[in-house]
C-alpha cells in the first residue's frame, strides 16, 4: 500500500486539467504514441465538441521513481459549477489534489470553492501554475495570490504547461513524495465506497469503487449496505485506458465491478460495499445529499414512449448521480418527470444526452422551484409547478425558498454584481474585502431569481471571475402570483410560471412578444395571451397565412367577391375552432432566455 498514491486534478473552468492529465498519461507511457489523442478522458462526444468536461474520468499510472515502482490512480475532474458534484465525489475517493491555476488568468471562483472541498476532506493540496508558457503570462504576481490563498511556501508551487509539457517530472515527483499513501487494512473487513457506476448494455451496470480496508476477490459474495442486496464479484479490475480484470483488489486501490446487476435503482453512489459472510460495523461517509437548483418538467415528444423514458433516465441518473426525478403529468403534455438540476447548463448537458445516448426526443417545461402556499382553511401544501397551485380564492399566502448566497469576484465588478443582486430584489447582508482586489458578497436572495439566468448574468458581469456559492436558509411570505399563457383562450399549462407580482406584467409582455416571433404561422390566426387568474395583461396576435382568393376574380360584379371573401371567412372561423397550435421546443426555451 506504501507505493499507491491516489489525487485528483481541480481547477476553475478552462485551467488545463484535461491537457495536464494527456501529458501525465503521456508521460507515464500509460497510453502509446498511436492511442494518443487531445483530451483522452474525455470519452463523450458532448465534451469534445465543447471542449470541458462534464464526468470525472479515473485511471490508473505505473510510474518509476527512485527505482521503486508506484501506482498513481488519477481522477480528472469538470470545472464547471454546475458538475461540482462530481468533483465533491471524487475528492472523496482521494488523499491529495493538484490544485491547477491559470498563470494568465489568476485564481478564480471554482478554484476557491474546489480547494475549500478538499481542505474540508483534509487533502495534501499541490499547487501548479500552469499554461506558464502563454505570452500574458504573469507568474510572479500569480503566485503573490496563491501563496495568501493556500498559505504555503513559494518553492512549493510548481511551474507547469499542460500544452507543452513543462513540469511534468517534477508534478510526479512532488505526488509520490508530498500526498500521502491511503491507509487502511488489507485484513479488515471488507469496506468499498462506491464513487461512480455507468450502464452498459451488454454486461449491466459497472460499479466503480475505492476500497478503504479489506480485499474484494473475483467470485466473492458482497453486500451493498444501503440497499441491502447481495451479488456475486463476476468480474474485477483496474481502470487503464480500458478495463484490466484481476483476480484481486486490495485497500488503497481503485477499481470496477461488475456483477450482472440490471435494475439502476440497486446501486446508489455514496453506498458501501462489504463482504456478505463477514461484513463491516459501520459504512463509511459518502458524500453529502446533492441540492438541486432548478426544477424542470421533462416530456417525451411521444407520449407512448414515457416507459422507454423512464428506462433512459434511471440509466442517466447512474451516470450522473446530481439528477433528481419523480413521475408528473401536465394538461398539455402529458406523461412525464419533473427533474432536479444543478444549473441551467446542467438542465442543457442533460436533454442533449438523452437525444444522443438513448435517441430519445423530449420537451423540457420552464424551470421552476418549490413554494409553500398556505390556504384560508390552515392547510399547507408544497407547490413544484405551477399546474399544482389551487385557486386563488382558497390562498390565504404564499411562502417562497430564500437562499443565502456567497459571491466572490474582483474588486473591479461590485458595482455591476449589487445592482444585478438588487434587481433580483436581493437583500445586502454583508461585504468584505479578503484581499485588496477579492471580495466576498453576501446576499440573501429568492431561489426563484437565481434559477432563470442569475448564473450566467453573473458571469457575464464579472467576465467569469465571479464564483457563486449559496445554501438554502428557509421560506419567506412573498407576494407571488400564477402567470398563465394562453394560446385562443387555452391555457397552456406547460407554458405557465409562478412570478412576483411586480414583475408579472413584464414578464407576461415580454413573453407574449418572444412567443410572437417563435409560433409558427398557422392558416387561422392566433392570439398569445398572458393573464393572471382572469385578469388579461397583455396580447399579441399571429396573423394567420393568407390566400389571395379574389386572384380568379378580374372584373366582374362586386357581390362575386363578396361572396368567396365571406366563404373564407366562414372557413378560418372552423378551422380556428378545430385547429390546434402546435408549439415549437424552442418556445418553451425562449422563457429562460427573455433578455
Amino acid at each position: 500500500m506504501k507505493h499507491i498514491r491516489n489525487f485528483c486534478i481541480i481547477a476553475h473552468i478552462d485551467h488545463g486539467k484535461s491537457t495536464l492529465a494527456d501529458r501525465l498519461l503521456e508521460f507515464t507511457k500509460t497510453v502509446t504514441g498511436r492511442e494518443m489523442q487531445a483530451q483522452l478522458l474525455d470519452n463523450m462526444d458532448l465534451e469534445r465538441e465543447r471542449g470541458i468536461t462534464i464526468k470525472s474520468h479515473a485511471i490508473q499510472m505505473d510510474y518509476i521513481y527512485k527505482d521503486e515502482k508506484y501506482t498513481l490512480n488519477l481522477i480528472d475532474t469538470p470545472g464547471h459549477v454546475d458538475f461540482s458534484y462530481e468533483v465533491s465525489r471524487s475528492i472523496a475517493a482521494c488523499e491529495g489534489v493538484l490544485l491547477l491555476v491559470d498563470a494568465s488568468q489568476g485564481i478564480q471562483a471554482q478554484t476557491i470553492s474546489n480547494l475549500y472541498l478538499a481542505l474540508d476532506h483534509g487533502l495534501t493540496v499541490i499547487p501548479v501554475l500552469n499554461k506558464v508558457d502563454l505570452p500574458g503570462a504573469m507568474p510572479e504576481e500569480i503566485k503573490d495570490q496563491m501563496q495568501d490563498l493556500l498559505m504555503c511556501e513559494r518553492e512549493d508551487i510548481i511551474h507547469a504547461s499542460g500544452k507543452e509539457g513543462i513540469g511534468v517530472p517534477e508534478i510526479l515527483a512532488a505526488i509520490v513524495e508530498r500526498i500521502p499513501a491511503p491507509t487502511g487494512d488489507a485484513s479488515a473487513a471488507l469496506q468499498c465506497l462506491i464513487f461512480d457506476s455507468s450502464y452498459n448494455s451488454f454486461r449491466g451496470i459497472e460499479v466503480m469503487f475505492r476500497v478503504k480496508n479489506g480485499e474484494i476477490r473475483k467470485g466473492d459474495k458482497i453486500k451493498f449496505v444501503a440497499t441491502g442486496k447481495d451479488y456475486f464479484a463476476d468480474e474485477i479490475g483496474i481502470m487503464r485506458l480500458g478495463q484490466e480484470p484481476r483476480q484481486v483488489v486490495s485497500a488503497g486501490d481503485v477499481g470496477y465491478l461488475i456483477s450482472g446487476i440490471k435494475d439502476a435503482r440497486e446501486v446508489k453512489v455514496g453506498d458501501t460495499i462489504t463482504h456478505f459472510a463477514r461484513p463491516c460495523t459501520e459504512i463509511i461517509m459518502g458524500f453529502e445529499e446533492v441540492k438541486p437548483m432548478v426544477f424542470a418538467g421533462i416530456y417525451p415528444v411521444e407520449t407512448t414512449e414515457f416507459e422507454n423514458l423512464r428506462t433512459a433516465m434511471e440509466k442517466l441518473q447512474l451516470n450522473d448521480a446530481s439528477l433528481v426525478w419523480e413521475p408528473e403529468t401536465s394538461a398539455a403534455l402529458g406523461f412525464g418527470f419533473r427533474c432536479g438540476f444543478l444549473g441551467m447548463l446542467h438542465m442543457e448537458i442533460v436533454q442533449e444526452r438523452l437525444e444522443r445516448e438513448f435517441d430519445m426526443t423530449v420537451i423540457t417545461t420552464v424551470p421552476s422551484v418549490e413554494f409553500h402556499c398556505h390556504k384560508t382553511n390552515g392547510e399547507m401544501m408544497r407547490v413544484n409547478a405551477p399546474s399544482e397551485l389551487p385557486d386563488l380564492s382558497v390562498i390565504d399566502y404564499i411562502e417562497e425558498p430564500f437562499v443565502k448566497v456567497q459571491i466572490i469576484t474582483k474588486a473591479d465588478y461590485v458595482g455591476g454584481i449589487i445592482s444585478l443582486c438588487m434587481e433580483k430584489r436581493g437583500i445586502m447582508v454583508n461585504q468584505s474585502y479578503l484581499t485588496t482586489d477579492r471580495v466576498e458578497l453576501i446576499f440573501e436572495l429568492p431561489l426563484a431569481e437565481i434559477v432563470f439566468d442569475f448564473f450566467d448574468k453573473l458571469k457575464t458581469i464579472s467576465r467569469g471571475y465571479a464564483s457563486l456559492d449559496y445554501e438554502l436558509i428557509g421560506f419567506r411570505e412573498s407576494n407571488m402570483v400564477k402567470l398563465d399563457i394562453m394560446l385562443n383562450q387555452e391555457k397552456v399549462d406547460a407554458l405557465s410560471s409562478i412570478v412576483h407580482r411586480d414583475k408579472a406584467y413584464d414578464w407576461g409582455k415580454r413573453l407574449c412578444e418572444k412567443l410572437k416571433d417563435l409560433l409558427p404561422q398557422q392558416q387561422f390566426e392566433i392570439a398569445i395571451q398572458a393573464a393572471i387568474g382572469m385578469k388579461i395583461i397583455s396580447r399579441e396576435t399571429v396573423k394567420a397565412l393568407r390566400k389571395n382568393v379574389l386572384a380568379k376574380c378580374y372584373g366582374g360584379d362586386i357581390s362575386r367577391k363578396r361572396k368567396l371573401l365571406e366563404k373564407q371567412k366562414k372557413g378560418k372561423k372552423r378551422m380556428r375552432q378545430i385547429g390546434n397550435v402546435e408549439v415549437p421546443q424552442e418556445a418553451f426555451m425562449a422563457i429562460l432566455k427573455l433578455d
